[in-house]
């Protein structure tokens, strides 16, 4: 069996090295223009920099995502930044407008370039076309079933790939092609900016009641009629591969380093686990289960992949995330005596347990020992996030070891 690429997300050189070190075969990133996570913190051509090389000497690619839908002033900018981009060497741009391709591929010929899902990509014949004009890969649309990949699989030639997603949330418009958000807020989806109304509560208003609001039900459940459930396919990693599948994709730019780590590792082992023995993958299926669970959800969905989601795909009565484990940070420098930096993301104290994410799979509680500010003052907790720390803890952590507190219901 032909071993899938893992790509994973990344906001900032935090999650990239994470994504790297937690088992990415390759990471996803934004510039700071022309990306579709305006409100991502994105990469600055330094940070880009950094990244590349980061990933570089460990074997994993970086993929860039210059996929809004530009116009014409868009354009003369677009080649300077392709230019830019050439002289960092990124694996692949990932893009959508046909404008925006062909400055690529005069700018940037050595670079594969990949066809954003937002190509709304769904036949076999999307998939011909644009390898004609010199695609690497196309990503294919949320709303194909396994069973039309398969099939597109077998009518494409090998030198063109299939990226689909596997994990990571929904939009509830076609392949992202939403214009809610620029109706109702001014701010374009397609140009990064989305605010996510579908996640937002409604009710309804008579137009001589001004003010007087009564409530929506699509069903007795709830009144967010549009918010769907986060993919999650850990439990069908024989089936994503059966259909072909080059590149198993996990939505997130705009997730934390924890979120990250989570689902790169559980990811990387459900798929390393079946492809060395498919009844060992079974029988952790449960763990799988657990680990994915302890990233922030809104409960999972299989979305379109057996068949169309029905109403069991919905969140009614709720838009807020599921969280179970809050991220403290991830442990640098580490030293021979077991202390290391940390660059503190949430409050903790000296005497709690904490928990040790490590590569491997294995989750390590622990005991803060010690905190000292960056001049040395013992404290007793760290309520300040973003301060530079150097803590001690009962096991000692390796570099980049993601260091998560469980939150008591």
């Amino acid at each position: 069996m032909k071993k899938p690429e893992l790509l994973c997300p990344a906001k900032g050189l935090e999650e990239l090295k994470t994504a790297v070190v937690y088992g990415a075969d390759a990471v996803y990133v934004g510039g700071e223009v022309f990306s579709l996570r305006a409100k991502a913190r994105n990469f600055s051509m330094e940070e880009l920099s950094e990244g590349i090389a980061f990933a570089h000497d460990r074997g994993v690619k970086i993929h860039v995502a210059a996929n809004i839908f530009a116009h014409d002033y868009d354009l003369d900018e677009a080649g300077r930044y392709f230019r830019e981009l050439r002289e960092l060497g990124p694996d692949a741009l990932i893009i959508a407008d046909p404008g925006m391709f062909t400055i690529a591929r005069e700018t940037c010929p050595e670079t594969d370039i990949h066809i954003s899902t937002q190509a709304n990509n769904t036949n076999y014949l999307t998939y011909r076309f644009w390898e004609k004009q010199g695609a690497k890969r196309v990503v294919a649309a949320r709303e194909l079933s396994l069973a039309e990949i398969k099939d597109i699989k077998e009518h494409i030639g090998d030198d063109i790939e299939i990226e689909c997603f596997i994990h990571g949330a929904m939009c509830i418009s076609y392949s992202g092609r939403c214009l809610l958000s620029n109706y109702m807020t001014g701010r374009d989806a397609n140009r990064g900016a989305c605010t996510h109304p579908c996640r937002w509560r409604y009710a309804l208003m008579e137009e001589t009641r001004p003010g007087e609001y009564m409530p929506v039900f699509e069903t007795e459940r709830g009144t967010y009629i549009m918010n769907s459930k986060d993919l999650c396919m850990i439990e069908h990693i024989p089936e994503m591969i059966d259909a072909g599948i080059d590149s198993f994709k996990i939505e997130g730019r705009m997730k934390t380093a924890l979120y990250v780590a989570c689902v790169a590792r559980t990811y990387r082992k459900a798929i390393d686990d079946y492809l060395s023995s498919p009844e060992g993958y079974r029988k952790n299926i449960e763990w799988y289960r657990e680990e994915i669970g302890k990233c922030t959800t809104r409960n999972f969905t299989t979305g379109f992949y057996f068949g169309k989601p029905d109403t069991d795909s919905q969140i009614y009565d709720a838009n807020t995330y599921v969280t179970e484990y809050t991220y403290l940070g991830h442990a640098e420098e580490v030293s021979e005596d077991g202390s290391f930096i940390l660059h503190q993301k949430n409050k903790f104290s000296v005497g709690e347990e904490i928990e040790i994410m490590r590569t491997d799979g294995e989750n390590t509680l622990c005991r803060v020992e010690s905190i000292k500010d960056s001049e040395g003052n013992e404290q007793q907790s760290a309520p300040h996030p973003g301060q530079e720390l150097r803590v001690v803890l009962s096991e000692f952590p390796t570099e980049y070891d993601v260091l998560r507190r469980r939150e008591t219901a």
